[in-house]
């Protein structure tokens, strides 16, 4: 008889419950959900299921991140992934990649025959799932940083490079409005007709601009002389692979609270540098999860269109046991953390802290490197 470890035994349970949710998930619905029938179809007791997750709403959303596959795993990224891109060449122009973009996303669509519960779980619908102030807070966060990688990814296919932010926020909005019909009306709707409709939305002019109000009084980043000892590698959920912390460029740590800072680093660091999203949150287990969920979902569609990595130069990882955060010496990261290092040569040259920190970091000009007297 082979004896199973001790870490053996966990993932063996918290595999059975993951196998047990989502029958429960897609035969109930998430209202409708019963933590002891859970625990009841994986043959385990209500505490080995409340072992591994602390309630229904952590455990449906580890189900809908689990079906995303392995790029989005809670173990993180895996090298085994197959080609991210399986729909030909990378699209030259906006208008053919908000369609093509927008066929990807419609796929997880419920059809016609799906139970309600099971089409929801299909299309990894959060409605209900969130009705508190700090998840809703979050998901409108999150919907803001979506946005801004779509339309990072569309800008260098427009002629003139301008923002594209406004333009992908209302492709999402039409896929999201699609995707509630879908749940509530099915078979309502052709989604073909909505792709068509996300590639003629490239054509409007919706005069978008970059010119935050407050960002000319933003506090300078502090000149600092600090070692640079990033942590080892870790998933980048916009790639779906792991990756190093080491290169020349800003590292921005920003809580749930702070998602919309990610452009004003974005948008100040310059063409060579590399730019690190570091998402911490004081909640991993749901708001942690629900940043896996969203991003590497939206990931997981850009690789399939733009190609394995849509950004160059840009990474987006969730700092869950803070290790960036810890790195980069900023203390007691929770969801209202916005802070923000410059590195060079292995050191932190730059701090900042508070609102504008990821801009302030991003625009200080590094020093030139220390020579021997």
């Amino acid at each position: 008889m082979v004896r199973l470890t001790r870490a053996q035994q966990q993932e063996r349970t918290r595999a059975a419950v993951l196998a047990a949710a989502r029958e429960e998930f897609a035969e109930r619905g998430y209202a409708d959900a019963k933590v002891d029938r859970i625990a009841e179809r994986a043959e385990l007791t209500r505490g080995a299921v409340y072992s591994n997750f602390p309630g229904k709403r952590a455990l449906y959303l580890a189900v809908l991140v689990d079906s995303i596959g392995p790029a989005a795993s809670e173990e993180g990224p895996s090298f085994e992934e197959g080609p991210p891109s399986e729909e030909g060449p990378p699209p030259s122009g906006v208008a053919e990649a908000l369609g093509a973009f927008a066929r990807v996303w419609l796929e997880r669509l419920p059809l016609t025959g799906d139970t309600a519960a099971g089409g929801k779980l299909q299309s990894r619908s959060l409605a209900g799932v969130f009705d508190d102030e700090p998840g809703r807070a979050a998901l409108g966060r999150l919907a803001r940083l979506e946005a801004l990688l779509l339309a990072l990814a569309l800008e260098p296919r427009a002629p003139s490079r301008a923002r594209r932010v406004r333009l992908a926020e209302l492709v999402l909005t039409l896929l999201g409005g699609a995707a509630h019909l879908a749940e509530t009306a099915p078979g309502f709707g052709d989604p073909f007709d909505v792709a068509r409709a996300c590639r003629h939305l490239a054509g409007l002019d919706l005069a978008d601009t970059w010119d935050p109000p407050h960002l000319p009084f933003v506090t300078p980043a502090r000149d600092v002389r600090d070692a640079w000892e990033p942590p080892a590698e870790l998933p980048d959920e916009l790639t779906g692979h792991r990756t190093r912390l080491d290169a020349d460029g800003v590292i921005a740590v920003l809580g749930t609270g702070r998602l919309e800072a990610a452009e004003e680093a974005v948008r100040a660091a310059r063409p060579e540098d590399s730019v690190t999203i570091a998402v911490v949150t004081g909640d991993p287990a749901e708001l942690g999860r629900l940043v896996r969920l969203r991003i590497g979902d939206l990931a997981g569609s850009l690789r399939r269109v733009f190609g394995p990595d849509p950004r160059p130069g840009l990474h987006l990882v969730l700092d869950e046991h803070a290790a960036v955060a810890s790195a980069a010496g900023i203390p007691d990261a929770d969801d209202a953390t916005e802070a923000a290092v410059r590195v060079q040569a292995g050191e932190i040259v730059a701090r900042a802290h508070g609102r504008g920190a990821a801009h302030a970091a991003a625009v200080t000009r590094p020093a030139l490197p220390r020579t021997d007297q």
